[in-house]
């Protein structure tokens, strides 16, 4: 039971999907301080001159009717720089070291490698031998053009 437990766990998915939310969760703290102390600051520029920052008011004396967009920036600031790092520091280096260091997948058959497989097991189930099967199959070819 526990070792079945530990195949899982130790399943390349798993792992990295780990160390991805880990360093994802890490990231995004720091990410979030910087747009926090750089890009609100900035976003702010562009606001009017009340406190409220980037944004619109609906009602001109009722705060509660601001709709805020220097928040929505910030978030999609946020989103996309910790996508940005973590796929330019954890996939793309994890993607050359599986190629580089990976098992290399066995070249697929043709269609035609499969027939002649499926013939030849054919003829095994018939008592046929390999030359049997294969003089029986040209002769069917022949037949048919």
């Amino acid at each position: 039971m526990f070792g079945g437990f530990k195949d899982f766990l130790m399943r390349g998915n798993v792992v990295d999907l780990a160390v991805a939310v880990v360093i994802g969760t890490a990231f995004t703290a720091v990410v979030s301080s910087f747009t926090k102390g750089l890009i609100d600051p900035l976003l702010a520029v562009f606001g009017s001159t009340n406190e409220l920052g980037l944004g619109i008011q609906l009602i001109a004396d009722k705060p509660a009717t601001f709709i805020q967009i220097g928040p929505i920036i910030t978030a999609f600031i946020n989103f996309f720089m910790v996508a940005a790092v973590l796929y330019f520091v954890l996939m793309l280096p994890m993607k050359s070291l599986k190629n580089k260091f990976g098992t290399t997948k066995a070249a697929e058959p043709t269609e035609t490698e499969l027939l002649i497989e499926i013939r030849d097991l054919l003829a095994k189930q018939q008592g046929l031998s390999t030359a049997q099967a294969e003089t029986l199959s040209k002769e069917r070819a022949a037949e048919s053009v």
